[in-house]
Order: structure tokens, then sequence, then C-alpha cells
């Protein structure tokens, strides 16, 4: 089916990124949004009410990640779930001496169990409206989803070989520069939250990949590279 011109204006409105891409790529992201829509689910939590511009704005910026990677959309997932702000979820970690520590966290988005992403809806419009200091929810959550399609989460995504060598080198190096630099208190490429585990890692990196790609590649040209590698573009050539 041809993409709707009322869903167009929704689009270009929510998401003006859109109008930088090529013909062709404007093309073809309509096509995977389209394939998207059709084959997940969208549920509305604490009272939120999913209309088109929820579905387009998330499903625009899922299928970004996806642009020149071909028409396998996500697999595994079967729905995604949107509150209209932050939300409080079960979170369960270990302390240092291996004590079970339960309680409420306040969370903008989770890959979750069963084949659901939850995303905040404030959180995925103010992405998806410009650069937004490097975050975007969206873009973080699915790209666990990519994460995990090798087999779990843990920032190394299905790749051939070379790639998948090159990419080992460059993430680990990286990763661990990060981190002493978050435990030395200096200022980073990178919002902290990366240091925590290379999944992390990735997730972080492909938000600043897509929201400020210019300033990831004068300050990791290598990370910048990977990962224009892995995603098959280069969003340097878009504007906002």
């Amino acid at each position: 089916m041809p993409f709707p011109a009322a869903w167009s204006r929704i689009l270009r409105r929510a998401f003006p990124r859109v109008d930088q891409l090529e013909a062709a790529d404007q093309a073809m992201l309509e096509r995977h949004i389209l394939l998207f829509l059709t084959e997940k689910r969208f549920e509305g939590a604490a009272g939120l009410r999913i209309n088109e511009e929820v579905r387009l704005t998330v499903a625009a910026q899922a299928c970004l990640l996806l642009l020149h990677r071909g028409n396998d959309l996500y697999p595994g997932l079967l729905s995604v779930i949107v509150y209209p702000g932050e939300y409080l979820a079960p979170h369960r970690r270990h302390d240092e001496i291996g004590l079970v520590l339960e309680g409420l966290q306040v969370r903008q988005g989770e890959t979750a169990a069963r084949g659901a992403v939850v995303v905040s809806w404030d959180a995925a419009w103010r992405g998806a409206a410009g650069p937004n200091g490097g975050r975007n929810v969206v873009f973080h959550e699915f790209a666990h989803l990519l994460d995990a399609e090798s087999g779990g989460f843990d920032g190394a995504p299905s790749l051939p070989q070379p790639a998948a060598e090159s990419w080992s080198r460059v993430m680990a190096r990286e990763y661990s520069t990060l981190r002493a630099q978050v435990d030395a208190g200096l200022p980073a490429a990178l919002d902290p939250y990366a240091a925590s585990s290379p999944a992390e890692f990735f997730a972080v990196a492909t938000e600043r990949f897509f929201q400020e790609p210019c300033e990831l590649s004068e300050a990791v040209p290598a990370l910048f590279d990977e990962l224009s590698r892995f995603y098959q573009l280069d969003p340097r050539l878009w504007s906002f």
C-alpha cells in the first residue's frame, strides 16, 4: 500500500530529519514503517491513548536503525508498550557483598521479556524532535534488540568476519577507555551510564551516533566508524 499522505504530514512534523534523507531513503523508510506497523502491536500504559502520532513517531525511529540493513524488522518483537512519561518498574540487583536488593526504579524505557519494548512517550517525542543532548530512548531500546539477535545482551550484535573482529577490538578498547574516564571523574564522549556494561555502551553509543553524529565522530572516530559500518549509513549527512 502507498504511504498515506496524512501519515507523511504527521511523520515530518514529529520526526523532521526524514526531510534530510535522500528520496530513495525516504521511500525505503516509509516501506519499513508500513511493515513495522503491520507486524507490531502498540499498547498504551497508565492511561496513554495510542494514536497515529505515537505509532508513527516510535516506528520511524525504530526503523531508521534498519534503513540500510534489510527488511527483517526485529523478528522477536511483538509489542511496543508506551507510557505517557517516566514510570516505575521493579528493579533487582546484587550489591558488593552479594546481597540481592529489590525495589522500584524510575525509567524512561526498557527492553522487556516476552517480546516487548517499553518507552516513555515524552522521551520518545523529544528524541525524535531534535538532538536532545544526544539522548534518544527509542534508539537506545531498539539497539538492545539488535544486540540480542546474536544471542544475548553483550554489546556484540551479529556480524560476519572480519567485521566482528574489528568490532570486538574497537568496542573493547573504547569501553575500557570510557570506564577509566568515568572512574577518574573526567569528561567523556558518552553518558556515564554507557560505562555500566558493554550492552549499555552499545546502546548509548547508538543514541549519540544518530543524535549528534558530528560530535561523536570528532570525539571518538574509531567508535563512529564501527557504528557507521554496522548501520551502513553516515548520519553526518543529515542536519536538524
